[in-house]
């Protein structure tokens, strides 16, 4: 496992650590532009590079311990990238405080 080097910075009154590594967080964004959403197809839910393939669906087929291998032979016009896409979409919308009402 490779590990990453954090840097820290004041944004505000917020300390912000991120990837020291420009190239990481390159990726990142272009890993992310594979999730499109459009109106009308697939209830305007995040999908994988335009095709009726949902963010979830992916989710789903890894929580019940699909392979990266068994979903690329199931849909093969999936792509590696296209897996790791929708993991990562799933842990930034899962990345947010929650507030409770008092």
């Amino acid at each position: 496992m490779r590990s990453v080097v954090l840097r820290a910075r004041w944004v505000g009154s917020f300390l912000l650590f991120a990837p020291n590594h420009r190239r990481l967080q390159f990726m990142s964004i272009e890993r992310l532009k594979r999730i499109t959403v459009e109106e009308g197809k697939c209830g305007g839910r995040p999908c994988i590079r335009g095709f009726r393939l949902r963010v979830s669906d992916v989710l789903d087929l890894l929580a019940g311990e699909a392979s990266f291998e068994e979903i690329l032979t199931d849909y093969p016009f999936l792509e590696r990238e296209d897996i790791l896409a929708a993991i990562e979409y799933a842990a930034r919308q899962a990345d947010h405080s929650v507030l409770h009402a008092s």
